[in-house]
């Protein structure tokens, strides 16, 4: 098969045969945009890494688009382990970043980094992302004298839901100065980017401008150096109410349901299996 042009055109990236972290920096300081998605299995990972996706997440959110649970909140580390290690078996050139899940590492940064470490040595993760404010830069500067490669995400945290009131757009009025100081205060404990929830375009640009680093946006507008999106969203595979921020790209959820149909009816019919499918 032909190699296909890579859609970044003339990038730091092109002709890597891994993506690391200081890549991602390099398109940064060359501004050039970059893109991450969830992935959960072997399938989506390698579809993704063959779209030139370069930074898989196997986020929290496997806890609500996987496993079945109301939110991200359930999820615990044994659950996201083996989906980590499926994603890194199946793919070679994304960096693939593991969600710590909630309660996995605020309890105290030995916590934080026992439950790191579990990620990287058994589930063949390159980076984690954990999520909170400025009370977790001890953490954040464990993990990256300790040769873990650390992604903070900021403004809206799902873990935080309740204490936050729910799903609240974050940095508004005063509180967007708070978020800049907390991104800056992660940049300056070693993380190598930080993923902005559900803020003011406004905010979103301010903390990009703010901090060396790159930032990957998720309902932060269009200024961050990356965009993040959950894939069964982008790929329309959830139906129902989305937030604002997502964008579908497709309907997988009709495809996939008249594929069942279809294969249903084959069966009732008795045109399935055929001659074609008969030893």
């Amino acid at each position: 098969m032909d190699e296909q042009p890579s859609l970044y055109g003339k990038n730091p990236i092109n002709n890597i045969s891994k993506i690391r972290i200081h890549h991602l920096q390099k398109m940064k300081e060359q501004n050039q945009k970059w893109v991450m998605l969830t992935s959960y299995d072997m399938y989506t990972a390698a579809i993704f890494e063959a779209a030139d996706i370069p930074v898989l997440l196997v986020g929290d959110s496997a806890s609500n688009n996987v496993f079945g649970y109301d939110t991200s909140l359930p999820v615990t580390v044994d659950e996201l382990i083996p989906l980590v290690r499926a994603v890194t078996r199946s793919t070679q050139r994304p960096l693939i970043i593991a969600d710590l899940p909630f309660g996995s590492y605020q309890g105290s940064v030995e916590q934080c980094f026992s439950t790191a470490v579990r990620f990287i040595k058994e589930g063949g993760a390159q980076a984690v992302k954990l999520e909170g404010g400025i009370e977790m830069v001890p953490q954040v500067e464990k993990l990256v004298s300790s040769g873990i490669p650390v992604m903070a995400h900021i403004g809206f945290t799902p873990q935080a839901e309740h204490q936050l009131g729910g799903y609240k757009v974050q940095g508004k009025d005063d509180d967007g100065q708070q978020l800049i100081e907390a991104a800056k205060a992660f940049e300056l404990a070693g993380a190598f980017a930080l993923l902005i929830e559900m803020v003011p375009a406004k905010v979103g640009e301010a903390i990009t401008n703010a901090v060396e680093i790159p930032t990957v946006g998720i309902g932060a507008g269009n200024s961050c150096d990356a965009q993040v999106l959950v894939w069964q969203d982008m790929a329309g595979l959830r139906n129902g109410r989305l937030p604002r921020f997502v964008k579908q790209y497709a309907d997988m959820n009709k495809l996939l349901l008249e594929a069942a149909k279809a294969f249903t009816a084959d069966v009732v019919n008795g045109d399935f299996p055929s001659e074609d499918h008969n030893f």
